[in-house]
């Protein structure tokens, strides 16, 4: 793991996020990319069920960005999540989601952004005494207990399959 100082300035400023919200988190920058949920698994040496993946839709009415927290092995049901939210759900692309988030695809994290976002919380992420998930860089990570990362992101807990 990198010292703090020497991390990316994008995973610097998600390790600036977790200290104001309290966290004791740390991003740890690994040797491997962390870019899909399954490259993530590997780097961190866990199952694919404990890497937090951050997806981002767009409310196809408002325009408004909807970040949705899932379980790396789940497939988000865009129809059925979109009804629940009580707006239809439309993928963002790349431009998009970077605009929403400040981060780009591959290191969306799921807090840390220059805006409040809608978020969702899938709750199969408790299945996990601890989650991962990205911080920035298609390299960066941080280990969290799956009910601080939904405390620390005030999220609508919702199943999302």
């Amino acid at each position: 793991m990198k010292d703090e100082a020497v991390l990316p300035p994008a995973a610097q400023r998600v390790q600036a996020a977790l200290a104001a919200l309290g966290s004791d988190a740390r991003v740890r920058e690994m040797p491997g990319s962390t870019r899909t949920a399954a490259d993530a698994a590997d780097a961190c040496g866990c199952e694919l069920g404990a890497i937090v993946k951050s997806l981002v839709f767009r409310d196809a009415a408002t325009g408004a960005p909807i970040l949705v927290l899932t379980s790396g092995t789940n497939r988000v049901h865009e129809k059925r999540l979109g009804r629940q939210l009580g707006v239809k759900l439309e993928r963002a692309d790349a431009d998009f989601a970077r605009e929403a988030t400040g981060f780009a695809i591959g290191g969306v994290p799921p807090l840390g952004h220059p805006a409040p976002l809608r978020t969702v919380f899938d709750p199969a992420l408790h299945a996990f005494e601890t989650v991962w998930a990205a911080a920035g860089t298609p390299f960066a990570v941080f280990p969290i207990a799956p009910a601080d990362l939904l405390r620390f992101t005030g999220a609508e807990e919702i199943d999302v399959t």
